[in-house]
């Protein structure tokens, strides 16, 4: 449970066994089954569920609820509690305001320690205190009190007189995997968060940031085909079906694509039967390509590395790293062709040595740049960059792989 929070409305006549049921519930499983558990209770009830879950689990259980109901819940909640949580809901999914809690602990810069002192002896009943924070009578943050300096300063010291100035504090809006690259090397508890006038408007605990970016970041795996975020152990198979299943239907249709290609040089293949056998090697190198670079570029908007202006430079080294391992990887593939139609006593085994060479650097360039690319256009549109976007990249390797590959041969081998 939050440590800054309001005494909850009582249950009524639901029991605390069943409030506790529904409490494991959306821990194991925050999101996907929020709505479905939660509708069929009483208003009351959800509060009451929702102000005993991590504050992180609650807004995301909250956010799920339809704006009807949700508003219903919040007005059944102690009114700071209400009022912080409104704000939260205020700033956009995956950001520090999501995340951060009721500011507690903030003192007028005119108290002396020993003031401050017995404000906190009546504080801490209610909350956990990691630091104080100074602030001036429009909540402007001037400095923060660290708790050892409290201890051993005079008592009719003012706090002005031993707190830190010009404190580091995050903002709102900020994504929360900003926030983590900024707090990377101070590992302080407990930050606090200030609107761009400087205002303090809630604290943020760091284990939640790292915590939540974690969560993130072990998501983005099943959300590059098409499994989504609170799609888990426990969610019920149908509701598993219908995360996946779209994703699969749109796979197949995009693999008729690669099939048309095919069928479009069914007479080259029929004319040098050699050539179907390279096929899977083409597809399954190009496609391996593609997927390294989505790895790096997925990795690259993570961590922040990939910032505004350097989508070129990802592309050209994506490119370029394509080039080479399609150069080196195309040899050893060249020389198996040329045995292997040498073996067929096909006496184009020269020309279709080089068809697979030429394929392979151009599909390892292509599925490189695509890798690269999809995420950042993903992302330029306002999607998820992890969204399915194995499912694109594999696709477009697929067909520009066999495109390639059986155009070059009609081309080149008569």
């Amino acid at each position: 449970m939050s440590p800054t929070r309001d005494a909850s409305p009582a249950a009524s006549d639901h029991t605390k066994d069943h409030i506790q049921r529904l409490v494991a519930d959306l821990e194991r499983n925050p999101t996907s089954r929020a709505v479905r558990l939660l509708k069929r209770e009483p208003a009351h009830v959800v509060a009451e569920v929702l102000l005993t879950l991590d504050l992180s689990v609650a807004l995301k259980a909250l956010a799920r609820l339809k704006r009807d109901r949700r508003n219903a819940v919040l007005a059944l909640l102690p009114p700071l509690t209400r009022e912080q949580w409104t704000a939260n809901l205020s700033y956009p999914v995956a950001s520090v305001g999501r995340l951060m809690e009721r500011p507690v602990g903030l003192f007028r810069p005119e108290l002396t320690v020993r003031e401050v002192v017995e404000q906190l002896r009546l504080l801490v009943k209610g909350a956990f205190i990691t630091y104080g924070y100074v602030t001036d009578a429009q909540g402007t943050l001037l400095g923060v009190l660290v708790m050892r300096d409290l201890l051993l300063a005079e008592p009719t010291a003012r706090v002005t007189d031993i707190m830190l100035r010009d404190p580091f504090a995050l903002t709102p809006r900020m994504p929360v995997a900003e926030a983590v690259r900024a707090v990377w090397t101070k590992h302080f508890p407990v930050y606090p968060v200030c609107d761009d006038a400087r205002k303090i408007v809630g604290l943020v605990r760091g284990s939640v940031l790292f915590e939540e970016q974690n969560t993130r970041i072990s998501a983005q795996a099943g959300s590059m085909v098409g499994v989504e975020e609170s799609d888990r152990l426990a969610t019920p198979w149908l509701r598993s079906l219908t995360f996946r299943h779209p994703w699969l239907q749109i796979n197949l249709l995009t693999a008729f694509l690669a099939a048309a290609v095919v069928g479009a040089f069914e007479g080259t293949i029929q004319r040098i039967v050699v050539l179907a056998a390279f096929l899977p090697v083409l597809a399954g190198q190009s496609g391996n390509t593609g997927c390294q670079a989505l790895a790096v570029a997925l990795r690259g908007i993570t961590l922040g590395d990939l910032t505004r202006g350097k989508e070129g430079r990802l592309l050209t080294k994506e490119a370029w790293l394509g080039f080479l391992n399609g150069a080196l990887v195309g040899v050893v593939a060249a020389a198996g062709m040329y045995v292997y139609a040498r073996m067929q006593g096909n006496p184009r085994a020269p020309m279709l040595a080089m068809v697979v060479f030429l394929a392979m650097v151009g599909s390892c360039v292509i599925s490189g740049v695509s890798g690269g690319l999809v995420p950042i256009t993903l992302k330029k549109l306002g999607f998820d960059p992890a969204t399915a976007s194995s499912i694109f990249v594999t696709t477009s390797t697929d067909v520009a792989s066999i495109g390639l590959f059986l155009g070059l041969a009609t081309l080149l081998v008569r």
